[in-house]
């Protein structure tokens, strides 16, 4: 939220949470219907699995039931953006060295949702970047709700050939699950490295102000970019 500050210092940007923390989205939406009478949702999520789909217009919806005063509009979530491929790659540079090494192999690891096409859509990434960069291999893995997990997709590019692993997070923020991620690479393959979560890259910020903008109807003057 800080890199999204720097970006627009005009907007009144506003951290909140659907569950685990707080403060939560209603009750931040609840303390804007008091100075302002429109406002706009941009979800912190890299698919358009559960959350997206029935979480956040349902949080969204029962805010506009409580406060029919504020205008409330929810933007596309940030994923789908070809920028955060580009911030996870810098992540995975920052540990893994130079990337062009056939030598190297790759596990793209996030979450995992019931929602099939968002899970297809993390394997649609590493299989653009092992073509785009000659890699021993590289595959998806995830923490929850499907297979492999990263433990599972180490060892299997360990046995195809890769001489070292890195994992690539394909996540927003720190937290237990990449954390469980983490240690369950390392006792896949000692050796193995893990790139940091995508956190407040400048390309991450940009997405936000971007997703703000459309869905504010507001054209910026050009393209926010990392």
């Amino acid at each position: 939220m800080d890199a999204v500050r720097r970006r627009r210092p005009d907007l009144d940007v506003r951290l909140s949470f659907l569950d685990l923390s707080a403060p939560r989205l209603p009750d931040v939406l609840a303390a804007v219907d008091a100075g302002y009478d429109r406002a706009v949702v941009v979800p912190l999520l890299l698919g358009h699995a559960f959350h997206a789909r029935v979480d956040v217009p349902g949080a969204v919806a029962e805010a506009a039931r409580r406060h029919p005063r504020l205008a409330i509009t929810t933007s596309a979530v940030l994923g789908g953006d070809t920028r955060l491929e580009d911030a996870a790659l810098d992540r995975l540079a920052a540990v893994a060295g130079p990337l062009d090494d056939p030598d190297l192999g790759v596990v793209v690891a996030a979450i995992g949702s019931s929602h099939a096409p968002a899970n297809a859509a993390v394997h649609r990434i590493a299989q653009r970047w092992a073509a785009r960069f000659g890699w021993a291999g590289a595959g998806a893995a995830f923490a929850t709700a499907t297979t492999p997990t990263v433990a599972d997709a180490v060892t299997a590019l360990r046995a195809g050939g890769a001489r070292r692993v890195a994992v690539a997070p394909w996540i927003l923020a720190p937290g237990l699950l990449p954390d469980r991620m983490a240690r369950d690479a390392l006792a896949a393959d000692p050796a193995a490295v893990v790139a940091a979560p995508l956190a407040d890259h400048p390309a991450v910020a940009a997405v936000v102000v971007d997703r703000w903008a459309a869905a504010s109807g507001v054209v910026p003057a050009g393209r926010l970019v990392g």
